[in-house]
Protein backbone atom coordinates (compact mmCIF):
# COMPACT_ATOMS: atom_id res chain seq x y z
CA UNK A 1 0.00 0.00 0.00
CA UNK A 2 1.46 3.44 -0.68
CA UNK A 3 2.50 5.86 1.68
CA UNK A 4 0.30 8.58 2.59
CA UNK A 5 1.65 12.55 1.91
CA UNK A 6 1.53 13.95 5.26
CA UNK A 7 1.29 17.26 3.80
CA UNK A 8 -1.85 16.79 1.47
CA UNK A 9 -3.57 14.76 3.84
CA UNK A 10 -3.42 17.30 6.09
CA UNK A 11 -4.64 19.38 3.51
CA UNK A 12 -7.17 17.53 2.85
CA UNK A 13 -8.50 17.86 6.03
CA UNK A 14 -8.34 21.67 6.02
CA UNK A 15 -9.81 21.62 3.08
CA UNK A 16 -13.03 19.40 4.16
CA UNK A 17 -12.74 21.67 7.75
CA UNK A 18 -12.42 25.43 6.31
CA UNK A 19 -12.20 26.03 1.99
CA UNK A 20 -15.29 24.17 1.27
CA UNK A 21 -17.63 25.26 4.65
CA UNK A 22 -16.04 28.97 3.80
CA UNK A 23 -17.13 28.99 0.47
CA UNK A 24 -20.85 27.90 0.63
CA UNK A 25 -20.99 29.94 4.04
CA UNK A 26 -20.08 33.37 2.33
CA UNK A 27 -22.93 32.47 -0.65
CA UNK A 28 -25.64 31.51 2.04
CA UNK A 29 -24.29 35.04 4.15
CA UNK A 30 -24.60 37.39 1.00
CA UNK A 31 -27.90 35.91 0.12
CA UNK A 32 -29.43 36.86 3.38
CA UNK A 33 -27.81 40.35 3.71
CA UNK A 34 -29.55 40.71 0.43
CA UNK A 35 -32.82 39.53 1.42
CA UNK A 36 -32.80 35.99 1.11
CA UNK A 37 -33.07 33.70 3.97
CA UNK A 38 -33.61 30.36 2.52
CA UNK A 39 -30.09 29.27 3.23
CA UNK A 40 -30.77 30.42 6.88
CA UNK A 41 -34.36 28.89 7.20
CA UNK A 42 -32.35 25.46 6.32
CA UNK A 43 -29.46 25.98 8.57
CA UNK A 44 -26.92 26.19 6.11
CA UNK A 45 -26.14 29.73 7.45
CA UNK A 46 -23.01 28.17 9.44
CA UNK A 47 -19.28 27.11 9.18
CA UNK A 48 -20.09 23.70 10.68
CA UNK A 49 -18.27 21.67 8.47
CA UNK A 50 -20.54 18.49 8.73
CA UNK A 51 -24.08 20.78 7.43
CA UNK A 52 -22.07 21.43 4.20
CA UNK A 53 -20.11 17.95 3.89
CA UNK A 54 -20.96 16.69 0.50
CA UNK A 55 -20.57 13.07 0.55
CA UNK A 56 -19.53 12.31 -3.23
CA UNK A 57 -17.98 15.66 -3.55
CA UNK A 58 -15.98 15.45 -0.27
CA UNK A 59 -14.84 11.27 -1.05
CA UNK A 60 -13.28 12.67 -4.91
CA UNK A 61 -11.50 15.77 -3.48
CA UNK A 62 -9.91 12.85 -0.62
CA UNK A 63 -9.22 10.49 -4.04
CA UNK A 64 -8.32 13.53 -6.25
CA UNK A 65 -5.38 14.94 -3.26
CA UNK A 66 -4.49 11.67 -1.69
CA UNK A 67 -3.86 10.43 -5.32
CA UNK A 68 -0.65 12.95 -5.56
CA UNK A 69 -2.72 13.90 -8.45
CA UNK A 70 -2.02 17.89 -9.34
CA UNK A 71 -5.96 18.72 -10.37
CA UNK A 72 -7.83 18.76 -6.54
CA UNK A 73 -11.74 17.72 -7.66
CA UNK A 74 -14.43 18.06 -5.02
CA UNK A 75 -17.84 20.31 -3.71
CA UNK A 76 -19.72 20.97 -0.59
CA UNK A 77 -23.57 21.20 -1.05
CA UNK A 78 -24.79 24.01 -3.11
CA UNK A 79 -26.43 26.49 -1.01
CA UNK A 80 -29.89 26.80 -1.63
CA UNK A 81 -30.51 30.20 -2.86
CA UNK A 82 -33.83 31.61 -3.98
CA UNK A 83 -32.99 34.52 -6.74
CA UNK A 84 -36.55 36.17 -6.93
CA UNK A 85 -36.15 36.97 -3.20
CA UNK A 86 -32.64 38.80 -3.75
CA UNK A 87 -32.33 42.72 -4.12
CA UNK A 88 -30.98 43.75 -7.54
CA UNK A 89 -32.45 40.69 -9.39
CA UNK A 90 -29.99 39.40 -11.46
CA UNK A 91 -27.12 41.45 -10.11
CA UNK A 92 -28.00 40.53 -6.79
CA UNK A 93 -27.38 36.93 -7.89
CA UNK A 94 -24.43 37.42 -9.54
CA UNK A 95 -22.74 38.79 -5.69
CA UNK A 96 -24.09 35.95 -4.11
CA UNK A 97 -22.31 33.66 -7.07
CA UNK A 98 -18.84 35.70 -6.15
CA UNK A 99 -19.08 35.83 -2.87
CA UNK A 100 -17.98 31.95 -2.88
CA UNK A 101 -15.16 32.29 -5.19
CA UNK A 102 -13.95 35.89 -3.45
CA UNK A 103 -13.85 33.61 0.07
CA UNK A 104 -10.88 31.92 -1.70
CA UNK A 105 -8.83 34.37 -2.80
CA UNK A 106 -9.18 35.75 1.14
CA UNK A 107 -8.36 32.13 2.39
CA UNK A 108 -5.33 31.79 0.17
CA UNK A 109 -4.05 35.88 0.87
CA UNK A 110 -4.62 34.89 4.73
CA UNK A 111 -2.63 31.54 4.56
CA UNK A 112 0.22 33.41 2.00
CA UNK A 113 0.99 36.07 5.59
CA UNK A 114 2.25 32.96 7.61
CA UNK A 115 3.95 31.99 4.54
CA UNK A 116 5.89 34.86 3.50
CA UNK A 117 6.57 35.05 7.50
CA UNK A 118 7.91 32.20 7.38
CA UNK A 119 10.15 32.28 4.53
CA UNK A 120 11.27 35.48 5.78
CA UNK A 121 12.81 34.58 8.60
CA UNK A 122 13.90 31.31 8.28
CA UNK A 123 11.90 29.28 10.20
CA UNK A 124 12.85 25.57 9.54
CA UNK A 125 8.82 23.81 9.28
CA UNK A 126 9.38 21.97 5.30
CA UNK A 127 5.44 20.29 6.59
CA UNK A 128 4.20 23.70 7.70
CA UNK A 129 5.27 25.67 4.25
CA UNK A 130 4.36 22.68 2.27
CA UNK A 131 0.76 22.84 3.70
CA UNK A 132 0.67 26.60 3.35
CA UNK A 133 2.03 26.47 -0.03
CA UNK A 134 -0.65 23.85 -1.34
CA UNK A 135 -3.39 25.83 0.63
CA UNK A 136 -2.77 28.92 -1.33
CA UNK A 137 -2.40 27.18 -4.42
CA UNK A 138 -5.68 25.28 -4.28
CA UNK A 139 -7.58 28.06 -2.87
CA UNK A 140 -6.45 30.38 -5.97
CA UNK A 141 -7.22 27.47 -8.19
CA UNK A 142 -10.83 27.08 -6.29
CA UNK A 143 -10.98 30.72 -7.21
CA UNK A 144 -10.58 30.44 -11.26
CA UNK A 145 -12.37 26.87 -11.63
CA UNK A 146 -15.82 28.46 -10.04
CA UNK A 147 -15.77 31.49 -12.36
CA UNK A 148 -15.71 29.65 -15.12
CA UNK A 149 -18.95 30.58 -16.85
CA UNK A 150 -20.93 27.49 -17.18
CA UNK A 151 -23.39 25.90 -14.60
CA UNK A 152 -22.97 24.64 -12.33
CA UNK A 153 -20.09 26.57 -11.31
CA UNK A 154 -20.53 29.91 -9.97
CA UNK A 155 -18.95 32.30 -12.83
CA UNK A 156 -22.16 31.56 -14.91
CA UNK A 157 -24.51 33.86 -12.60
CA UNK A 158 -22.03 36.30 -13.00
CA UNK A 159 -22.12 35.82 -16.84
CA UNK A 160 -25.88 36.00 -16.83
CA UNK A 161 -25.42 39.13 -15.17
CA UNK A 162 -23.18 41.17 -17.12
CA UNK A 163 -25.30 40.90 -20.58
CA UNK A 164 -28.77 42.31 -21.29
CA UNK A 165 -31.75 40.72 -20.01
CA UNK A 166 -32.76 39.23 -23.89
CA UNK A 167 -29.29 37.75 -24.07
CA UNK A 168 -29.17 36.56 -20.51
CA UNK A 169 -32.57 34.51 -21.18
CA UNK A 170 -31.35 32.89 -24.29
CA UNK A 171 -27.72 31.99 -23.22
CA UNK A 172 -29.52 30.18 -19.63
CA UNK A 173 -31.21 28.04 -21.97
CA UNK A 174 -28.10 26.98 -23.63
CA UNK A 175 -25.65 26.98 -20.58
CA UNK A 176 -28.60 24.86 -18.62
CA UNK A 177 -28.70 22.46 -21.41
CA UNK A 178 -24.88 21.83 -22.58
CA UNK A 179 -23.04 23.74 -19.89
CA UNK A 180 -22.73 20.66 -17.44
CA UNK A 181 -21.76 18.71 -20.91
CA UNK A 182 -18.93 20.94 -21.79
CA UNK A 183 -17.88 21.47 -18.64
CA UNK A 184 -16.98 17.18 -18.23
CA UNK A 185 -15.75 17.78 -21.79
CA UNK A 186 -12.93 20.42 -20.66
CA UNK A 187 -12.21 18.17 -17.53
CA UNK A 188 -11.91 14.78 -19.43
CA UNK A 189 -11.36 14.73 -22.87
CA UNK A 190 -7.58 16.07 -22.48
CA UNK A 191 -6.68 12.96 -20.58
CA UNK A 192 -8.60 10.81 -23.08
CA UNK A 193 -7.16 12.84 -26.66
CA UNK A 194 -3.67 13.73 -24.99
CA UNK A 195 -4.28 17.10 -26.04
CA UNK A 196 -3.56 20.33 -24.26
CA UNK A 197 -5.98 21.15 -21.40
CA UNK A 198 -8.01 23.77 -21.81
CA UNK A 199 -8.36 23.94 -17.63
CA UNK A 200 -4.71 23.63 -17.09
CA UNK A 201 -3.48 26.82 -19.68
CA UNK A 202 -6.35 28.56 -17.76
CA UNK A 203 -4.75 27.92 -14.92
CA UNK A 204 -1.53 28.42 -15.71
CA UNK A 205 -1.84 31.97 -16.82
CA UNK A 206 -4.12 33.30 -14.57
CA UNK A 207 -3.88 31.40 -11.76
CA UNK A 208 -0.30 31.35 -11.35
CA UNK A 209 0.50 35.18 -11.15
CA UNK A 210 -1.78 35.12 -8.40
CA UNK A 211 -0.06 32.25 -6.89
CA UNK A 212 3.47 33.92 -7.02
CA UNK A 213 2.22 37.22 -5.79
CA UNK A 214 0.66 35.77 -2.63
CA UNK A 215 3.72 33.88 -2.01
CA UNK A 216 6.14 36.38 -3.29
CA UNK A 217 7.84 33.61 -5.18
Amino acid sequence: MPQLDPARLILAAILLLVSLPVHVFFHALIAYRMGDGTAKLLGRLTLNPIVHFDPLGGTLLLITLLSGSSFAFGWAKPTPVNPANLRGGRRGDAWVALAGPLSNLMLAAAAAIPFRTMVATGVEAPLALEVLGLFVQINVALMIFNLIPLPPLDGSHVLLALVDPRTSWQLRAVLEQYGSIILLALILLPSITGLPSPLGILFQVVAGPIIHLLLGL
